[in-house]
């Protein structure tokens, strides 16, 4: 058989990761121009949240099919699809032809997220493995730097068109790599497809990712109870049905192993905190501090260089100490920042926003990485897929979880601020969050509306606060596991 090219698919691997990671971004750059041209501002959330929805729910199934047929077509067929779903998003005439390629695009994201950290779980030792992963996985720090500006520069200079296009020829340039540099060798199976446990681990998912997505809001927080629930029996029915099954989609036993189920669940908590950083410190930067949208986003950038640092101290250490102790050094970082945001007053110097960014950052390299390199570690080299599968949907479970719960308590916070200030209105509290609008405020509403945010966003990470917490409470249920990870591949051998 022939060998593989790692340099060249690992390249392949960071354009794949980067193409998804700056999906996101891009498209909120450019979506005032397209409401303009599609005319559907009430259908603008859709275009963001069934990208979303299919790629996490699709993940899961993905890794499972990967370790049966192999990461090389899973992840061609990803990329195809995405490839194809980004030419129909732009040459869409409608808002709601849109909204359904968007949805081709998400399944084959699905893909892409996952396989690429398996791939790399595959060509790389695991002395290496951290390293690499951990550059890949800085994309997602660089998509949200360089997102914007070629977002504005694609909109500016040629048409919102070229922001789906774009990824045509890099998504083409991947597979050709990947097709012809990747070599595997697949061993057949002759167990049967687990098509009812594919179909109810979609429908738990699916509930799931609809209920967490509407959670903050009002007028469907009814209707997100009930698809919860709806998810909890699809989920149990899930459990009895793979328990009989010869090669189910969910593995029961992948759940009994106690650092691969600790690893996750501390990652799921620590996205859920990511996502609170990532949205809410360009708001306190623009809103509290008057700053301008561009010195907001760069608020968060030194997590992203220092990410890098706290990956490639993951990679030194994690074949030395037992996985748990790293997770709680990088828990005692995220921690300490967040001590810090608490202690914050009301005007603070831009710097010291930039020191607690980088703070954050070692922290979430050293987490993020440390989780992903554990949970491929631990499982058998036949189940690595779905074990990097299961990994990535917990990231994408813990953001929108968060999301809806920061959003419950911002939304909370601003409705008993404005309620307590005469003559203050929630639109002054939006122009005023805008700092090209703010200026449209009365004088004398600025201040209390920058102090009612504050106390908000004072709110949230006190939230976060109590959330890295019970990460760290969580991670001590393993603290008495001396295993390294050497130790679980040689126990598969």
């Amino acid at each position: 058989m022939k060998k593989t090219n790692v340099k060249l698919v690992t390249v392949a691997v960071f354009i794949a990761t980067f193409m998804t990671a700056i999906e996101g971004t891009i498209v909120s750059t450019a979506m005032p121009t397209i409401i303009g041209d599609l005319h559907g501002l009430s259908l603008m959330n859709w275009v963001f949240s069934i990208y979303l929805l299919m790629s996490a729910v699709t993940t899961p199934i993905y890794g499972k099919l990967s370790d049966r047929y192999g990461r090389k077509l899973l992840l061609n067929i990803g990329l195809v699809i995405f490839v194809v779903g980004s030419f129909l998003c732009g040459i869409s005439h409608t808002m709601l032809q849109l909204i359904f390629f968007r949805i081709l695009q998400g399944l084959g994201a699905g893909a892409i997220q996952p396989l690429t950290y398996t791939v790399l779980a595959d060509i790389y030792p695991i002395e290496k493995r951290a390293n690499m992963i951990g550059l890949n996985g800085s994309s997602w720090g660089i998509a949200s730097i360089v997102a914007p500006l070629l977002g504005g520069f694609i909109v500016d200079k040629l048409s919102w068109h070229w922001v789906f296009a774009i990824n045509i020829p890099f998504g083409l340039l991947t597979i050709i790599l990947v097709q012809f540099f990747l070599h595997e060798d697949i061993k057949p199976q002759h167990h049967a497809i687990d098509y009812q446990g594919i179909v109810l681990l979609t429908l738990s998912l699916v509930f799931l990712m609809l209920g967490l997505q509407n959670l903050n809001n009002a007028h469907t927080f009814v209707w997100s109870l009930v698809l919860l629930v709806l998810a909890v029996i699809a989920l149990i029915i899930l459990v009895k049905v793979e328990r009989h099954q010869e090669d189910p989609v969910l593995p029961i036993h992948l759940f009994i192993n106690r650092a691969f189920v600790i690893q996750n669940a501390t990652l799921l908590l620590i996205s859920g905190f990511l996502i609170g950083f990532e949205a809410y410190l360009p708001i306190w930067m623009q809103s509290v501090l008057g700053l301008s949208p561009l010195l907001g986003g760069f608020a968060v950038t030194p997590s992203s260089v220092i990410w890098l640092i706290g990956s490639y101290v993951s990679g030194k250490m994690i074949i030395k100490y037992p996985p748990h102790r790293l997770t709680t050094i990088a828990l005692l970082f995220l921690l300490t920042g967040c001590i810090f945001y608490l202690l914050l007053p009301l005007k603070t110097a831009f710097y010291v926003f930039l020191l607690i960014s980088a703070i954050y950052g070692f922290g979430f390299g050293l987490a993020v990485t440390t989780s992903t390199v554990t949970s491929q570690s631990v499982v058998s080299p036949e189940e690595v897929g779905t074990a990097t599968s299961f990994n990535t949907l917990a990231r994408s479970l813990g953001q929108t979880l968060m999301v809806s719960i920061f959003g419950i308590v911002m939304n909370l916070k601003l409705v008993q601020g404005v309620q307590k200030t005469p003559g203050l209105t929630f639109n002054m509290v939006n122009k005023m969050i805008n700092p090209s609008t703010a200026g449209l405020v009365p004088a004398k509403y600025l201040q209390p509306a920058r102090q009612i945010v504050f106390s908000g966003l004072h709110s949230i990470y006190i939230v976060g606060f109590i959330i890295l917490l019970c990460a760290f409470i969580i991670n001590l249920f393993d603290a008495k596991n001396q295993k390294l990870l050497i130790d679980y591949q040689k126990q598969d051998l």
